[in-house]
Formats: structure tokens, C-alpha cells, sequence
């Protein structure tokens, strides 16, 4: 039962939004992604990080209440890209990354 609370307590304090980003220098190469992704899993609040190649964009999903869409910005400054926001909105099940194209969709 305590576990439960737990959960429950956990689900309900996260703030989850999705910020999606293009870079310069644009991403380009797989190490390109793997140093953005492990640079940004080590910010505080963020959830998980896609790295698309065919669309050079970058998706942050993270927790609105424990870190901000400047700071995920500032992280990617200091990794040596400049990052310019595309979009940014509360995470939800309805919404996906096409793992072709990178764009947004929302599921039917």
C-alpha cells in the first residue's frame, strides 16, 4: 500500500512538457545525438531526450516543476549548440515524434 501512495504521490507531482528544439550546428551524426542526450539526462527534470537525424531536431520531455525550457537551453549552450525552440507544450499521451520525419503528430 505504500508503494502505491508513493506512485501515486510521484505521478501526480510531475509537471511533464515536451519542448522540441533545432540546433547549430545542426545534428548531423550519431555522436552528435549521443553527446546532446547524455548532456541533457544529466539536467535535473528531464525525463528522456530524442535525437532525431533525419529531421536535425532534438525532443526534451522533463518535469516543469523541477527545471525550465532555459535551462535545458543554457545545458545545450555549454555543449557548444546553439538551440532554437520549434515547440513547447504539456506532454501527453496523445502526442508523438514521428520516428521518420521527427514532426509532431498527434494519434488517432
Amino acid at each position: 500500500m505504500t508503494a502505491a501512495l508513493l506512485m501515486g504521490a510521484t505521478a501526480m507531482a510531475k509537471n511533464l512538457k515536451v519542448l522540441v528544439m533545432s540546433t547549430s550546428p545542426a545534428v548531423e551524426k550519431v555522436e552528435d545525438g549521443t553527446k546532446i542526450k547524455d548532456g541533457l539526462r544529466l539536467t535535473a527534470g528531464v525525463k528522456k531526450v530524442k535525437a532525431d537525424l533525419t529531421s536535425q531536431k532534438i525532443v526534451v520531455t522533463y518535469d516543469a516543476d523541477k527545471t525550465a525550457s532555459k535551462t535545458i537551453l543554457a545545458v545545450m549552450k555549454k555543449m557548444g549548440y546553439e538551440a532554437a525552440v520549434i515547440s513547447e507544450g504539456q506532454a501527453s499521451g496523445k502526442h508523438s515524434v514521428d520516428g521518420t520525419s521527427g514532426a509532431s503528430k498527434q494519434k488517432q
